[in-house]
């Protein structure tokens, strides 16, 4: 029994042809298909990739604290903080708007494009607001929209049942 190596397109694919001298005529030549070896840059990564592993795990900081990263504690659920953003205050007139979740204010500052600066146009607290049941300073108190969605409801359901036969 004698192997013959040679080599066939694609040229990565090795095949190795086992021949029978013996008995030629019994069977076909087995073939068997090697696997290329990997390229030696994924050896290098996966070392790499390993030994960073192994770091993350053992953490080689001179410090329990050094070049870690650690989030604020939060008192409750929710957002806190300050928060700001840009928006128009008229046609003509555009501002920044501030609320501090903590303190519980809404502040409004007017950009003023003559002098170039900022001006506080409106501050408020709302500390309070959350106590009152039924104000509103507008024309449509919540009195007149809760009867107006009533009224609608209302209307709808004596449609549909007009409609069924």
């Amino acid at each position: 029994m004698s192997v013959a190596r040679f080599m066939t397109p694609p040229p990565a694919v090795e095949v190795t042809a086992i021949v029978d001298h013996e008995h030629p005529s019994d069977s076909p030549p087995i073939e068997r298909l090697r696997r290329p070896r990997p390229h030696p840059v994924f050896w290098i990564i996966a070392v790499a990739l390993a030994i960073i592993a192994v770091e993350q795990v053992l953490r080689w900081d001179s410090s329990s604290l050094e070049g870690r990263v650690l989030a604020q504690p939060v008192a409750s659920g929710g957002a806190r903080g300050v928060f700001a953003f840009s928006g128009q205050l008229s046609k003509n007139t555009y501002g920044v708007y501030m609320v501090d979740v903590d303190a519980m204010t809404i502040s409004v500052y007017e950009f003023n494009q003559q002098k170039n600066c900022l001006r506080l146009a409106a501050a408020r607290t709302w500390r309070y607001d959350r106590y009152l049941e039924n104000y509103n300073i507008c024309d449509l108190p919540p009195d007149t929209v809760e009867r107006m969605i009533e009224d609608q409801r209302r209307y709808r359901l004596e449609s549909s049942e007009s409609q069924m036969p």
